[in-house]
């Protein structure tokens, strides 16, 4: 009885991660390669790591307030802009809320805190994905 309660312990325990890496090999390698890049400049933004956040984007990376307004262009134009925010914003904070992948399109629900204390705001960020880097993002508030 002992053993079948380990057991059953065991396999209820396992089941979400099972069920999670099964998602993961359902995705294509392009979904997958999107995820990874929406996943690395999350964790970076959270951090506010500059560098590390600039990696998953291209040179000429785009980037919209949705559905086509370009706020701006290239990768230099974003460091200018996040550097300036990240120093800004101690607190700075994105919870991902939810994340949908599908072909090279990757559209992350996010819940982002800028001051402690004050109620977070919500967005959605649309990352297009192109020679295993983030080509373009659109941003919805």
């Amino acid at each position: 009885m002992k053993k079948f309660i380990l057991f059953a312990l065991a396999l209820a325990f396992s089941l979400p991660l099972w069920a999670q890496q099964e998602e993961l090999r359902e995705l294509t390698k392009e979904e997958r390669t999107g995820r990874r890049l929406a996943q690395e400049q999350l964790d970076a933004y959270n951090k506010r790591d500059i560098d590390a956040f600039l990696v998953p984007y291209s040179d000429d990376v785009k980037v919209f307030q949705f559905p086509e307004t370009l706020l701006y262009e290239g990768k230099e134009k974003m460091r200018e802009n996040y550097a300036r925010y990240f120093n800004m914003t101690p607190d700075l904070y994105c919870k991902l809320i939810n994340r949908i992948v599908q072909g090279n399109t990757v559209i992350d629900q996010e819940e982002v805190t800028r001051v402690r204390g004050e109620e977070p705001t919500h967005a959605i960020a649309i990352y297009k994905i192109k020679d295993e880097k983030i080509a373009e993002v659109y941003f919805i508030k």
